[in-house]
C-alpha cells in the first residue's frame, strides 16, 4: 500500500475552509463555476482535489487513511489522464474553475484565494533549482480573483494581488499588485535570408 500512499497522506491536515464551509458547499460551488457539467476533466479535478482535503482533514486515522487511499487513487488518474496535478496539501479558496485540461501543476504548498480561473499550461510552482528550497515560504500566493492565462507560469516566493490577470505565456517571478494585467513581451518577427 505504501506504493499508493507515502506516509504523509496518513498526517491529518488542517483545512479553515474546510472546517467552515463544508466539503458539500464547496463542491456546489466549484460545479456552478465549471457550468455544472460533470464530463469537464477541470470540474473533475476540482472536486477530487477538494475530496483530497476533505479526506485528510478527518480525524480517526482509519477513516482518514481509506479515503485518502482513495483519492490518491482518483488524483493519479486525474494527473495522468488529464494532465492536472493538485495537491491536497495546496491551499486553494472557493469557486475554483479550471478551464482546459493538460499541463496544470499546481505545488503542494501554493496559497490561492477565491475564484481562481486557471488554463491549460499553467504551473504554479516553487522557485530556484536549490532543493532546500521547497517549503512553504517559497511557494506563490494568489489573491482572489486571480485569472491565469495559457502557459502563464508564477514561480517562487511571490505574491500575487487580487483582481489579476496573467495573460498567456508569462512568467511571473515578482510580486504583483492588484487590479494589474501581466503580459508576456510580445513576439518578435524575424527575417529569414531567401533561399537561393
Amino acid at each position: 500500500m505504501n506504493i499508493i500512499l507515502r506516509e504523509s497522506a496518513m498526517q491529518k491536515i488542517e483545512n479553515e475552509l474546510m472546517r467552515t464551509v463544508g466539503l458539500k458547499q464547496l463542491v456546489r460551488e466549484d460545479l456552478e463555476v465549471n457550468q455544472r457539467d460533470w464530463g469537464r476533466p477541470g470540474t473533475r479535478a476540482a472536486v477530487v482535489y477538494r475530496f483530497g482535503v476533505w479526506a485528510r482533514s478527518r480525524e480517526h486515522g482509519l477513516t482518514r487513511f481509506i479515503f485518502s487511499a482513495l483519492h490518491s487513487l482518483v488524483n493519479r488518474y486525474i494527473r495522468n489522464v488529464y494532465g492536472i496535478e493538485i495537491s491536497p496539501t495546496a491551499k486553494i479558496g472557493r469557486r475554483l474553475h479550471i478551464g482546459h485540461q493538460g499541463g496544470i501543476v499546481i505545488h503542494r504548498h501554493a496559497t490561492i484565494g477565491d475564484d481562481l480561473l486557471i488554463r491549460q499550461g499553467v504551473t504554479l510552482g516553487i522557485g530556484g533549482i536549490d532543493r532546500r528550497e521547497f517549503g512553504p515560504e517559497f511557494a506563490p500566493v494568489l489573491g482572489d480573483r486571480v485569472d491565469l492565462g495559457v502557459g502563464a507560469v508564477v514561480m517562487g516566493k511571490v505574491r500575487i494581488g487580487n483582481d489579476v490577470k496573467i495573460g498567456p505565456n508569462a512568467v511571473v517571478v515578482t510580486d504583483v499588485p492588484d487590479s494589474t494585467t501581466v503580459m508576456a513581451p510580445p513576439s518578435r518577427f524575424m527575417s529569414r535570408p531567401k533561399a537561393d
